[in-house]
């Protein structure tokens, strides 16, 4: 009963037969299917099973030490032999079918780890942000109700805006101005930039404990200053400060530790986008007589602008998700909240699991216009290349 007309079959170039694509019937395509399927599934499927029929297998017996070892084995040799035999096994088929399951097997194993690892876990966020604080109850909207109605949740969103505007300003800047100085050295230019992209090697909550010592406060007469703004401002005659309770001030010596860890990556950046400005176009605006401000102004930041933005919305989304440097410095205490850490408060110290999850699906539709401001700048540079 076939309706679709089958050509008889042409031997292929590898000798198998080889069925014209608008030719195929309905059994080809349901075994392309399938095929594809396979492909995509094999590599994820046989990982899982062999590392847990390992670990399994190792529970108990073995040092840890060894059982990274591996798992280390199989997650690189294992998946590199497993990606071999099914392209072996692909390549035994019929040339059209084998061109079309060939992308499944390459892609689909990311695909499906992806699935597994991002896209189920964003569905069940926002399915456990309807929930209750065990997430087995249905409350409906009353979390959400919560992000924009609890005192915390709104000091953390108006801090989080703060920490919007000024530091991925105060980074682009600075950085944009060691930028331009480091590009002016000759023989030091690499030392330079080494030494304010330095910070960049330090994680937040590292970064956290070494402005701990800047901003430390002993009370007058307990002891030492070991604080530096405090030695200094005790050395000067002053008082002791507890730098890290002043309201609003607080807030702004937190984003200082952010501002240091990212600002030589905004120089790096935004040095290698300079360094892309035609020197004829220079040399130009020099022979016509204009200032090194008016170059800087009128030609370099015009012609970099693309990277000056997608650095920009690249910290903002750091900045949406910071938690740690909060964490680590004030705890969220003295009116320093943010969003990221309302998020991790409510879920791991309040133990209120839909609260939780509702934060964080407002942190992610957050994030969703800069993540489409920085992809239709990206389409924008494709278009002009």
């Amino acid at each position: 009963m076939a309706d679709v007309e089958v050509q008889k079959p042409e031997a292929g170039p590898t000798g198998g037969a080889a069925y014209p694509k608008e030719r195929r019937g309905f059994g080809s395509s349901v075994l392309v299917v399938v095929l594809s399927l396979v492909a995509a599934l094999a590599v994820p499927v046989l990982t899982y099973v062999l590392l847990n029929g390992t670990f399994n297998a190792m529970s108990g017996r073995v040092s840890a030490v060894l059982v990274g070892v591996v798992a280390i084995i199989i997650g690189v040799v294992g998946v590199f032999a497993m990606y071999t035999l099914v392209d072996l096994g692909i390549k035994r088929l019929p040339d059209n079918i084998g061109r079309t399951v060939q992308p499944y097997a390459w892609a689909g194993p990311a695909v499906v780890v992806l699935g597994i690892y991002l896209v189920y876990p964003a569905i069940n966020t926002v399915q456990l942000s309807f929930a209750d604080a065990t997430g087995e109850g249905f409350v409906g909207w009353d979390n959400y109700r919560y992000v924009f109605s609890d005192p915390a949740m709104l000091r953390s969103l108006r801090n989080t805006l703060f920490w919007i505007f000024v530091v991925p300003a105060a980074a682009v800047s600075i950085g944009l101005g060691f930028a331009v100085l480091a590009d002016k050295l000759r023989r030091t230019e690499s030392i330079a930039k080494s030494m304010i992209f330095l910070p960049m090697a330090i994680s937040f909550v590292g970064a956290g404990i070494v402005w701990r010592f800047v901003y430390s406060f002993r009370v007058e007469g307990s002891g030492e200053q070991i604080g530096i703004l405090n030695a200094i401002k005790v050395g000067l005659g002053g008082a002791p400060v507890d730098w890290l309770a002043v309201v609003p001030w607080n807030n702004l010596l937190l984003m200082v530790i952010m501002i240091w860890l990212q600002t030589g990556f905004a120089m790096v950046i935004l040095s290698g986008a300079i360094k892309g400005v035609p020197e004829d176009m220079l040399e130009a605006a020099r022979l016509d007589g204009a200032t090194e401000i008016q170059i800087f102004w009128r030609i370099i930041v015009p012609t970099i602008m693309s990277s000056i933005v997608v650095v920009f919305t690249t910290m903002i989304i750091g900045v949406l998700k910071v938690f740690d440097i909060v964490w680590v410095m004030t705890g969220g205490q003295d009116g320093t909240e943010v969003i990221a850490e309302r998020m991790i408060r409510n879920m791991f110290t309040f133990r209120n699991f839909g609260r939780g999850a509702a934060v964080a699906v407002f942190m992610f539709l957050a994030v969703i216009p800069v993540m489409y401001i920085n992809v239709r700048r990206f389409r924008e540079e494709e278009a002009t290349r």
